[in-house]
């Protein structure tokens, strides 16, 4: 089954220009037969000559970066996109999410559905579509977020799961806090996934586990391909049968899910899930959306030939990363422990604990099925109200990823992303009350009912994750 991925904006469009050249490099070096055709049908189509082009369309308000992206796929000679699967126009959005979602998105709205169509079309089969953009500034969030309620509108049957790029905290974009609470307060009702990537986590990676010394968005964008290819490309789930060709998304169930507004009691955990796919293990309550994810290993491409891991290592740490809320080995706090049961109930905001609501890992490389996972089943470390069967799955492949020996990544759906989504609520809140720039998105068509009913749905995902228990 087939993924189209649509890219928006510049950050969108450069992400998924080093994600595709991962999962090409990954899929042409797979030492399996089955899994490089897997891993090549999932992302990519076949011309009849024989060349791979990506299921991709690239969407941006100026051509420069589509342009780039479009010559380094070529000069790759593995792989390229199509020659008319973009659309760009000469004026940006302004970093104006208003400007984007009110003005850019309609006014182009028939040109990139069709082009979304003929992706689409080209599929054997759909597993669904992924949409990759940032929250930061006016094209990848504005156009990005219209585009995502087009792809609603179009394949209400599919699942959607939007990639989201995080801004500094530092700041990139003087109103970054505005456009990431309405791209995310939308996306709520739209997408079945939200997947996270915070840059100043990716950052830190590139400085401290890599070594590099002048850190580009190329390098950040890299790390962040490597987390993405190695949870996409094929692997082996417990009922697959030794066949790496299952849907990586989910199953078509988005049209059983109830409201963003239910209760868990009125949901349907059995049909909400299921083993082998993404956005059905995790994503399993229309409550709880954000996804989160780590990779351990990571270490410089010189040191790789020297370094050796072993899978109980590995694992004990990602482990530990998961509860003590670590996003790199490095900085590991050792002396979170899950609490005992007389303590689950009880708000943990102040524990250091995080708490999950799902976990999926998964595991690539050399002896991958020696790989002892029972400490991710732990009950400690779920909510009360999902059995640890039905809140963590495994997939894994013996086929080293990336040139890793051994690879394992963990996406989790749990309180980790709590921290910069209450600071970014509170900072646009702090902007709103002053009025500040407010009238650059009425001129646009945003009111302050629109702002209002934003701040709203976020503060409500946010008590939410913080009251997991």
């Amino acid at each position: 089954m087939s993924i189209v991925t649509v890219q928006l904006g510049q950050c969108g469009n450069q992400v998924g220009y080093e994600l595709f050249d991962v999962l090409c490099s990954d899929a042409l070096e797979g030492q399996r037969r089955l899994y490089s055709a897997a891993g090549c049908e999932r992302f990519f189509h076949q011309t009849t000559r024989g060349e791979l082009v990506a299921r991709a369309v690239l969407i941006d308000m100026e051509p420069k970066v589509i342009n780039q992206s479009m010559s380094s796929a070529a000069r790759s000679g593995m792989w390229s996109y199509g020659e008319t699967a973009h659309f760009s126009q000469k004026q940006g959005s302004g970093n104006n999410w208003a400007n984007g979602y009110c003005v850019h998105g309609p006014r182009h709205r028939n040109a990139v559905e069709e082009l979304v169509r003929r992706e689409v079309e080209r599929c054997d089969r759909l597993a669904g579509l992924m949409a990759m953009m940032s929250v930061a500034g006016g094209t990848g969030s504005g156009v990005g977020t219209y585009v995502t309620q087009c792809l609603r509108d179009i394949y209400p049957k599919s699942f959607i799961l939007n990639h989201l790029t995080w801004p500094y905290e530092t700041g990139e974009v003087i109103v970054q806090n505005y456009n990431s609470m309405l791209t995310l307060a939308h996306l709520y009702q739209l997408s079945d996934a939200i997947l996270v990537h915070e840059n100043d986590t990716v950052h830190k990676i590139c400085a401290q586990l890599l070594n590099i010394k002048h850190i580009s968005f190329g390098d950040v964008n890299r790390v962040i391909a490597h987390q993405l290819g190695s949870v996409l490309q094929p692997a082996l789930t417990a009922d697959s049968r030794g066949l790496y060709g299952r849907n990586p998304l989910g199953s078509d169930i988005s049209s059983h899910l109830p409201s963003p507004h239910c209760t868990y009691a009125n949901v349907d955990i059995t049909l909400c899930r299921r083993s082998g796919e993404l956005v059905s293990a995790l994503a399993c309550h229309p409550e709880y959306k954000l996804l989160s994810m780590c990779t351990v290993p990571q270490v410089p491409s010189v040191s790789m030939a020297y370094s050796t891991f072993s899978w109980p290592s590995v694992l004990k740490h990602l482990r530990q990363m998961l509860i003590s809320n670590t996003k790199m080995e490095e900085g590991i706090d050792w002396q979170v422990r899950p609490p005992a049961g007389s303590e689950r109930t009880r708000s943990l905001s102040g524990s250091g604990f995080n708490r999950s609501l799902a976990n999926l890992l998964v595991l690539r490389g050399k002896d991958v099925y020696s790989a002892e996972t029972g400490g991710f089943e732990d009950p400690a470390l779920y909510t009360s109200w999902l059995s640890p069967g039905d809140a963590f799955n495994s997939w894994k492949s013996p086929v080293p990823f990336n040139k890793y020996e051994k690879c394992a990544t963990l996406v989790s759906n749990s309180q980790a992303l709590l921290r910069p989504l209450d600071n970014m609520v509170g900072k646009a809140w702090n902007m709103f009350a002053s009025r500040a720039y407010i009238h650059q998105y009425i001129k646009f068509g945003i009111s302050e009912e629109d702002f209002l009913d934003g701040f709203t749905c976020i503060e409500q995902v946010v008590s939410s994750y913080s009251q997991l228990h």
